[in-house]
């Protein structure tokens, strides 16, 4: 499911129109976001949780030279689906 399903299945469960179902997804995504980027978790009960981890510096391989090269360490989000997501894929 891309984006564009996703609007046109709020669309139809919520009885928006395209641009509501279109404003009210890109609200949630850029608060998530935001809430992310500022450091904080984002616990959606029952769906999962959104965080930022530290990965640490490391050596990695370039695949096309073989030649050695270092990975500075950053930050990346994760998400961690909670238990009813898991049970029900």
């Amino acid at each position: 499911m891309n984006r564009q399903e996703l609007i046109a299945k709020i669309c139809e469960d919520v009885k928006l129109t395209k641009k509501q179902a279109n404003s009210a997804l890109a609200c949630v995504l850029e608060n998530i976001g935001g809430a992310l980027k500022k450091g904080d978790k984002v616990s959606l009960v029952g769906f999962g949780t959104f965080k930022v981890a530290e990965r640490k510096a490391r050596t990695g391989v370039n695949p096309s030279t073989g030649k050695k090269i270092q990975i500075p360490a950053r930050k990346v989000p994760v998400f961690k689906p909670g238990k009813k997501l898991k049970e029900s894929v």
